[in-house]
């Protein structure tokens, strides 16, 4: 994490003049603009990235959330699958790159990488940016409009984050089946919302009709346990705040917390977690509750106290999102 030669480093060092000569003004105003985009649930029709201005201030806003929410998704999957690395990537509706940047994080090393978006703009910044990266020199960066005429070429891992919401629900469903057809593994994410939450599950279901297992967060695949309007699986990635996020939203905080929803399915044998904490785990004197997603189906609260030895020192340092127990925990 702390390697200056990370992928996460070298991003961070690529973003940080981007903005360089770009009125202060305009950019904040590209970000609100994006910004609305991002969180509605109005499907857009056109490149929400329209020029050179537009793609540096979602570069630097939201490509390091996408980064580290896509980053925590690709771990669980990671976990799921030891000793899996894909040796091809499509990411589709990528945009200027950040999940091809997360994929570089979790298993290092070159690949054939695609990066598909209808924004022009966005694709020659994502090239310029990938350019910080060894693992990405090779990378095609190809314009094609995401929708129900998409075709993909074969690959180990598709990934669709933050692109669900763009699409009206024919186009979700055609897109998800692209993928499905053309993956051996595929992660989606989106935002941690309701809306965000609800794509993410239709997308979940279709994958699994078409003969995935699910990997992550999930420790099954039958249907979500949850009650349909009740609540929502959604989970939270911790994101460093740059000058730009000062300035838009002001505020003092070092950092900032990325809510996302996503699902990651595969072909593959894999291995779920037996359990995920579900919500930020409760420390009190001498006991910790989990919130738990299990595999037989249902969400379930248990508490580790002292008594439990070894796996009460894990749940102390549980997190939202983990599997449970860990899947290097002592039996």
């Amino acid at each position: 994490m702390n390697d200056p030669a990370s992928p996460a480093a070298n991003l961070r060092a690529a973003l940080a003049g981007l903005l360089d000569g770009l009125p202060p003004t305009a950019v904040a105003a590209a970000v609100d603009r994006l910004i609305a985009n991002y969180r509605g649930d109005t499907p857009t029709h056109a490149p929400i990235l329209r020029d050179r201005a537009d793609v540096a201030a979602y570069a630097a806003y939201r490509m390091p959330a996408t980064f580290e929410a896509v980053r925590s998704a690709l771990a669980a999957l990671a976990d799921a699958l030891p000793g899996w690395t894909p040796g091809s990537h499509v990411d589709v509706g990528g945009g200027t790159g950040a999940a091809t940047w997360a994929v570089t994080a979790t298993w290092p090393g070159e690949r054939g990488v695609t990066v598909l978006d209808w924004a022009e703009p966005a694709l020659a910044l994502g090239r310029e940016l990938a350019a910080a990266n060894p693992a990405l020199t090779a990378a095609r960066w190809q314009r094609a409009r995401i929708g129900a005429d998409l075709t993909l070429d074969p690959a180990d891992l598709v990934t669709v984050s933050y692109v669900l919401n763009e699409l009206p629900e024919a186009a979700r469903a055609a897109l998800v089946d692209a993928a499905a057809g053309a993956a051996r593994t595929v992660v989606i994410v989106e935002a941690g919302t309701p809306a965000g939450y609800d794509r993410v599950i239709e997308a979940r279901d279709r994958l699994v009709r078409a003969g995935f297992r699910i990997a992550a967060p999930c420790p099954h695949s039958a249907a979500c346990p949850i009650m349909p309007g009740t609540d929502w699986c959604h989970f939270s990635a911790r994101v460093g705040r740059s000058s730009l996020h000062r300035q838009v939203k002001g505020g003092s905080l070092a950092y900032e917390d990325e809510k996302f929803a996503y699902v990651a399915a595969t072909r593959l044998p894999a291995e779920p977690a037996p359990a995920r904490v579900v919500r930020r785990p409760q420390i009190r004197k001498g006991q910790v509750l989990l919130d738990l997603c299990e595999a037989d189906e249902q969400l379930r609260r248990t508490t580790v106290t002292k008594r439990h030895g070894e796996l009460y020192k894990a749940a102390r340092d549980a997190d939202w999102g983990d599997a449970w127990p860990p899947y290097d925990s002592v039996s």
